[in-house]
């Protein structure tokens, strides 16, 4: 795949990352027998969905020089952390879950791989993004397969330092759900900087990227009490 990746966001793994990579794929099919941690487990499958689409969701951010805190909400088997840690070792990665088994299994292989640079964490995303050492500290957050835009952005947001990023890593995208973030992001402080629209490698399937820039503090009200954000997005 090593052309696949240049032509396409204009980096290439080396030779440890490649093993990295490889390792991590090996992890989690044969963890998903126990944990049911994805569907996707076919070798083409899983590098296309969890590990190429990890790493185009961030552009060119791949190629930026400073080393970054970043935060991961709701990894899940750890995508897209995993393998923006192995790409970008420099990058401290923060991955937050609430379901105690797979942030289990990332603290599991994650020394395996040799990766230093992640830091799992079990947590309602509400509840940590109330408290003072995560709260505008990261100066990128993704959310990628959690929830519709408007509740990832008041989950992500509340998290990122002013001048930083969110990225919300989505399927289709709609005018209709552009209109209906941007409201709620300038409640969140925010504004929405690109959609970022891009066809996957194998399959030929449009993704779309939406990248929030932080402008202002988050009033302290957002992100509101754990579940709240889901039953009545803003």
């Amino acid at each position: 795949m090593e052309s696949i990746w240049q032509e396409t966001i204009d980096w290439c793994p080396t030779e440890e990352q490649q093993l990295q990579l490889q390792f991590l794929y090996v992890a989690v099919v044969t963890a998903n027998q126990r944990l049911n941690l994805t569907r996707i487990t076919e070798p083409e499958e899983f590098w296309e969905k969890h590990l190429w689409d990890s790493l185009r969701g961030i552009g060119n951010l791949i190629s930026n020089p400073s080393a970054m805190q970043v935060i991961d909400i709701g990894t899940g088997a750890g995508f897209p952390g995993l393998p923006l840690a192995i790409a970008r070792p420099d990058w401290q990665m923060t991955l937050v879950d609430s379901t105690a088994k797979k942030v289990g299994f990332i603290q599991e292989i994650a020394p395996e791989i040799n990766l230093t640079n992640i830091h799992p964490l079990v947590s309602r995303i509400e509840e940590l993004g109330q408290q003072s050492q995560h709260r505008h500290q990261y100066d990128l957050a993704l959310v990628r397969a959690v929830a519709s835009a408007n509740i990832c952005a008041e989950y992500a947001l509340p998290l990122v330092k002013v001048g930083g990023t969110a990225i919300l890593y989505r399927g289709n995208w709609t005018a209709e759900e552009a209109d209906s973030l941007e409201i709620a992001v300038a409640k969140l402080g925010g504004e929405i900087s690109k959609i970022d629209r891009f066809t996957t490698p194998i399959s030929n399937s449009i993704r779309h990227c939406v990248w929030l820039h932080k402008i202002v503090d988050t009033h302290p009200y957002y992100p509101r009490a754990v579940g709240i954000p889901t039953l009545k997005p803003l």
